[in-house]
């Protein structure tokens, strides 16, 4: 399968000390697209034009595993699935209602009691051939 990847190592870098910051997500009122830096090392630009759908729920993975993290959120695009893993998601939600999300990526186990919004894993699904 074909696929378009940004592939870059131009992380977006900020502080967990400073609460304002989030190493796993950040917002921008003037963006089109989405970019998911998965934990394969792969990132991927994904336009707002392709949204179609987010749903939240808890993470089935709880029930077999107590120290899974507790949300997830399954972002659709025309043209991929984000599937993010992680706690305090509704900041995730509101932001990508506005399109607003600028990026997610996932942060180290460690920050989950400095950041209200952890992300613990992101991975991407391309849903369609020649992409």
């Amino acid at each position: 399968m074909k696929s378009s990847q940004l592939n870059t190592s131009e992380n977006p870098t900020t502080s967990a000390s400073n609460p304002r910051d989030n190493l796993c997500l950040g917002s921008d009122s003037t963006i089109a697209a989405l970019a998911a830096f998965a934990d394969d090392g792969i990132s991927y630009l994904l336009p707002y034009a392709q949204f179609l759908y987010a749903e939240k729920n808890s993470n089935p993975a709880l029930e077999k595993e107590p120290d899974a993290p507790p949300e997830k959120m399954l972002i659709h695009f025309a043209c991929a699935d984000v599937v993010v893993l992680g706690s305090g998601l509704k900041r995730l939600a509101a932001e990508l209602q506005k399109y607003e999300l600028k990026f997610v990526k996932s942060a180290d186990r460690r920050l989950v009691a400095t950041l209200k919004t952890h992300i613990a894993a992101v991975t991407v699904t391309l849903t369609k051939e020649n992409v």
